[in-house]
């Protein structure tokens, strides 16, 4: 069993070896003066606690992971964890949503010492990084080397990021040399590279409004291995810092000691030009998009603000949508994503009729033991997508259209569902480690007043009932119970202690009656002396 310092000591340093970016062109707002940074959280069923950490394998990417919490469970798993690795997501995703408020985190991974079914070895939500209720994947202990794991956990926060297997045609690395992180197989020796296809897919997702969360500084304080000069981070009494000496290029800094070089104002960050700070209001985060929001440079920090977006449930797009972890969810731009320009939203029939059958194919998802749930009506449009179109198959090269033809009136209509295969080096891959990227996202809309929930069902708007959300009623879902409405809180903080003080008061006016009725004792006045006179 590896120790866990070697594992996250590989996955932060890792392999010097980066990919030439130069010929990929990122988003504006994810450039090398300043890397996206993930707040993540490791747990541990396995493996002994770890003692230092710098950036490693996402470096490639221009991402820089902090480690900001580690738990090692010795006496108890804290979760369910079994061999089936669906339920023992679920629970861990479920107990990080708990620890959000006491313990800030992007994302967060465990590592358990169980094997899961089959050859699977890990399993991730795809494009899930900031999502309260998914960003996170398990990983399981599969390998005596420690490169292994530290692998496999950079291929399922690649998931998290949006990126898919590899397909045939992507990686240009060697077999012998451990091939691709996002291949859909890993053997000996281990992979060490993202390429073009991830990269692409990355620019694709943050372009999206994905990754939202990864903008703002993470709590130095809070990091684990404590303050060092030299690990990449501005801490308290530091100045700058470049990194290690051999790495750093900072015109600017001196990598020594984490000071600023005779005259410079500054080192990093997009508010930084030449050693100088920009002046305020200089735009240096552009809004991706209407549930976005942009920032700008104020004169005295280097790093552009955190970025800020519309709050969830925020609608766009007209109205017709809603804004879900700074993007705007529509089913017309999700079609548009799977199938091209034309790619539009079929009829509700198609979704009824397609996820009714509880199949790989037309499903709401897969339930705590991994099998595939039927939709009910209410909940057909948080299933698999089905969209019209005039292209052949989907954008994605490893996704194939399922067809499905419905009737209505006297016109026939086909319904394109998608499918996406997960390729091994023997061929398909049945049990994959994603959950279906073909599945309509979280916080799209189901209908009128209602949004898509985590669980693949409906969640009425406030004002409306579940589980139909055609009556009028508080709101909530079939999963997390209905809404208190303001009214309902108006009785219960107003109301109800009203009523309770005329009850009280009524049963002291009510005792002073009886006390009043209770009969009088009297008694004789005692009786006067009388003296006599001898």
């Amino acid at each position: 069993m590896p120790n866990a310092n070697d594992v996250f000591d590989l996955f932060y340093q890792g392999f010097k070896t980066f990919m030439n970016l130069s010929k990929f062109k990122l988003p504006a707002f994810f450039n090398f003066l300043s890397p996206a940074l993930i707040e993540c959280i490791f747990t541990s069923s396995a493996l002994p606690i770890s003692k230092s950490f710098s950036t490693g394998y996402y470096k490639a990417l221009n991402i820089r992971v902090a480690l900001i919490g580690l738990e090692v469970w010795t006496s108890q798993d804290l979760i369910g964890v079994s061999d089936n690795p669906h339920s023992t997501l679920a629970s861990f995703l479920s107990w990080r949503g708990k620890q959000l408020r006491t313990l800030p985190n992007d994302n967060a991974q465990l590592i358990t010492g169980r094997s899961f079914q089959g050859t699977t070895i890990g399993l991730a939500p795809l494009k899930a990084m900031c999502s309260d209720f998914q960003s996170g994947g398990v990983n399981t202990d599969h390998s005596v080397s420690a490169v292994g794991v530290a692998a496999t956990m950079a291929h399922e926060m690649g998931h998290n990021f949006g990126m898919s297997h590899d397909v045939p045609g992507c990686c240009q690395a060697k077999a012998e040399d451990g091939g691709c992180i996002m291949a859909a197989a890993t053997g000996h020796p281990f992979p060490k590279v993202f390429n073009a296809c991830n990269m692409k897919e990355l620019k694709n997702y943050l372009n999206s409004g994905g990754g939202k969360c990864l903008f703002n500084l993470p709590n130095t304080r809070a990091m684990y291995g404590g303050q060092r000069c030299g690990n990449g981070y501005l801490e308290e009494g530091e100045e700058c810092d470049c990194g290690e000496e051999e790495e750093c290029t900072s015109p600017c800094c001196n990598a020594n000691n984490c000071t600023l070089k005779a005259g410079a104002e500054c080192a990093h960050g997009v508010c930084c030009d030449n050693c100088k700070l920009k002046s305020p209001g200089v735009l240096c985060r552009a809004a991706s998009g209407s549930c976005d929001l942009p920032e700008y440079c104020n004169g005295k920090a280097e790093s552009c603000p955190a970025n800020f977006y519309l709050m969830d449930g925020s609608t766009c797009a007209g109205g017709s949508a809603y804004c879900y972890t700074g993007m705007c969810l529509m089913l017309e731009q999700q079609c548009r994503s799977l199938w091209g320009k034309d790619g539009r939203p079929a009829p509700d029939l198609c979704f009824r009729k397609v996820n009714e059958a509880g199949d790989m194919y037309g499903n709401c998802g897969k339930d705590l033991y991994g099998k595939y749930r039927k939709c009910n009506d209410r909940d057909a449009q948080c299933g698999k997508i089905q969209c019209v179109s005039s292209a052949t198959k989907p954008l994605e090269t490893s996704a194939v259209g399922i067809e499905t033809t419905v009737t209505i009136g006297s016109k026939k209509i086909m319904c394109m569902g998608t499918h996406v295969y997960k390729f091994t080096q023997g061929g398909e891959d049945p049990q994959g480690d994603t959950l279906d990227p073909g599945l309509v996202m979280t916080g799209t809309k189901c209908g009128e007043d209602s949004l898509c929930n985590n669980n693949h069902n409906c969640h009425c708007d406030p004002g409306w009932a579940p589980p139909l959300c055609d009556q009028r009623g508080s709101g909530g879902s079939v999963d997390s119970g209905p809404i208190i409405s303001n009214i309902d809180l108006l009785l219960v903080l107003v109301i109800l202690p009203l009523v309770l003080f005329v009850v009280v008061a009524a049963i002291g006016l009510w005792c002073c009656y009886k006390h009043k009725l209770r009969p009088q004792k009297t008694s004789s006045p005692p009786p006067v002396p009388r003296y006599s006179s001898k």
